[in-house]
């Protein structure tokens, strides 16, 4: 069964809500968005457990999500790919994946990968 088009909607927009403060760093939405086994790739190369990103200090987000798409990989498991440009001193540019698993309580995020790009 594809991915109805209220499935993709929502999608986008957890991932959107990843990127915007209060919720990004509103514990208690987290823990309800973020699977058990959650596990993250950093664009540093570096490996982030639910922990490390549940700790995650309150801190400004400014970021622009662009050429979202998501796409049905299994049945009830869909990955949202798209390009994150946050900006800091500099603006840090990535190509972002995340994987989501729809349960009974909704849909979790599994895993999610950010990778540097200049484009």
């Amino acid at each position: 069964m594809a991915l109805s088009d209220t499935d993709i909607a929502e999608l986008r927009h957890r991932e959107e809500t990843l990127w915007t403060r209060h919720t990004r760093f509103d514990r208690d939405y987290m823990e309800r968005v973020m699977s058990e086994d959650f596990v993250e790739f950093g664009r540093s190369g570096r490996r982030y457990s639910r922990a490390d990103c549940l700790a995650f200090p309150d801190q400004p987000l400014d970021a622009t999500l662009r050429d979202i798409d998501v796409h049905e990989i299994a049945p009830s498991v869909a990955l949202v790919t798209y390009r994150s440009e946050l900006r800091y001193a500099e603006t840090e540019v990535s190509w972002r994946s995340s994987v989501w698993v729809k349960t009974d309580v909704g849909w979790l995020l599994r895993f999610h990968q950010g990778t540097p790009t200049t484009a």
